[in-house]
């Protein structure tokens, strides 16, 4: 085929599929709400946000707006759920209270089951290790003399609280036994578990769709950098071989089919001595790591993700460049906006947040360059 050729018809889109114009709910209005929004508006639909702040980033481009008052504002839910065709999330951060409203709308797509178990690390962990994904040795934690026996056992440790911990909050590292009851302290007013710190030569995410019918989409294996517990820069290709990689996406697809997901997922990984695979977190939604697929592949991870709640066929997960994506985080990422605008082979995306506070992601840079892994 060339570029004179008539564009060829192509699969038959399903009678399931959803049709231009219809409205996507998204629970959560931030960035990834907000580039979901982009990506749907190209394919045809509108998406409707349901979160507090009618001020939130996805509101500069989103079609519709719901405010919930509450976690439990069941009012705002129901007439949010009555409005769209289909119901997804940009955070797993969600109240219980608002997770039991959802789940009584069957049009949830990933399910509310997934979000869940994603947004709670006990449930997280213990399905990982029940459907044969290695995960860091880890344990629940109840009292303090827990965290000092698993210390004992296992060496040095990091405790995070089961819920609401992301870019390194609700988490502490400790190696001595006797700071047990300190970081209890800390931590133990809510449900929390302890895992082992092991020796891991990098850390990498595999990014991928899974559609309705079971069809399964994964972008290349991405190796990423965190500082501070946020993530500063995603590269791909991962500088691992193709057996780790291949260990990698089978883990991240057997994830998939174990939740009987539909949507866009992300699972981050540490990478062993040896080219093990250690789990560490489920994203049941577009992904940090996944950004550099906005700009080196012909469909990004929002329009995967788009497509799969959708009923659409999933696009190809290939990418036509090398990428290296940096997160844009507080007054120092805001400084570097202006200056990013004029590197060449580099595309930037600004989330449209007015306050550059400290740890706060405001937008990303990717450096393209010819394709050679």
């Amino acid at each position: 085929m060339t570029l004179a050729d008539p564009l060829p018809r192509g699969a038959t889109i399903g009678p399931q599929a959803l049709q231009r114009g219809a409205v996507i709910g998204i629970v959560g209005g931030g960035q990834l709400g907000r580039m979901t929004s982009i990506a749907a508006a190209r394919l045809g639909y509108r998406l409707h946000v349901l979160s507090a702040d009618p001020d939130d980033p996805a509101m500069d481009v989103a079609w519709r707006h719901t405010r919930l008052a509450a976690p439990d504002d069941m009012a705002a839910v129901d007439a949010f759920a009555a409005a769209v065709d289909v119901i997804t999330f940009e955070t797993e951060n969600l109240d219980e209270r608002l997770l039991a409203l959802l789940e009584r709308h069957a049009h949830a797509r990933p399910s509310v089951a997934a979000v869940r178990l994603a947004g709670d690390r006990r449930l997280e962990k213990a399905f990982l290790n029940r459907i044969g994904v290695p995960t860091a040795p880890w344990a629940e934690v109840r009292t303090a003399e827990d965290i000092a026996a698993f210390i004992h056992a296992q060496g040095a440790a990091i405790v995070k609280t089961a819920r609401a911990g992301y870019d390194g909050k609700g988490q502490m590292r400790l190696r001595n036994a006797a700071d047990s009851p300190r970081v209890f302290d800390a931590l133990g007013g809510v449900p929390i578990i302890i895992e082992a710190m092991l020796p891991f030569l990098s850390e990498v995410s595999v990014v991928l769709a899974r559609g309705a019918d079971g069809a399964i989409a994964a972008f290349d294996v991405t190796e990423n950098v965190h500082r501070g517990g946020i993530l500063d820069t995603s590269t791909v290709p991962a500088a691992i071989d193709a057996a780790t990689a291949s260990r990698a996406l089978d883990a991240a697809t057997r994830v998939a089919h174990g939740l009987d997901y539909v949507g866009l997922m992300a699972l981050e990984m540490f990478v062993m001595e040896g080219g093990a695979v250690l789990a560490n977190e489920i994203a049941p939604r577009p992904h940090n790591s996944g950004h550099w697929t906005m700009d080196a592949c012909l469909a990004s991870q929002f329009e995967q993700h788009v497509r799969a709640i959708c009923g659409l066929p999933l696009a190809s997960p290939a990418r036509h460049a090398d990428a290296v994506m940096t997160n844009l985080i507080g007054p120092q990422g805001a400084a570097a906006w202006e200056g990013l605008l004029a590197v060449p082979d580099t595309v930037s995306h600004w989330y449209g947040k007015t306050e550059a506070r400290a740890g706060r992601k405001l937008g990303h840079a990717t450096r393209l360059a010819p394709l050679k892994g």
